[in-house]
């Protein structure tokens, strides 16, 4: 059997409990359109490569985190409220 609990206050919850809310949370860059028509075939190479040995040397886990992550979180109902609230704490 699945139990459930808030993963804000950890109170526990039923599987089919009307108070249960999920929240899902997507964070990813915000990258804008690269215009590669303006730059010169060298100059686009030179950044490719760039970025190519940047990735060779970095940690999967974030390069990861820098492009896109996704969140999914069961709460309760006071919880859910506290959320709708104030989204971001604080």
């Amino acid at each position: 059997m699945i139990r459930y609990q808030c993963d804000r206050c950890g109170t526990a919850m039923g599987a089919n409990d009307a108070r249960r809310y999920i929240v899902k949370l997507e964070v990813y860059a915000a990258a804008g359109h690269i215009d590669l028509e303006k730059q010169g075939d060298t100059e686009v190479a030179l950044e490719l490569d760039q970025v190519l040995r940047d990735l060779a040397d970095a940690d999967p886990d974030e390069i990861e985190d820098q492009t896109y992550r996704s969140f999914r979180f069961d709460l309760c109902d006071a919880c859910r409220k506290v959320i709708l609230q104030r989204p971001l704490g604080g």
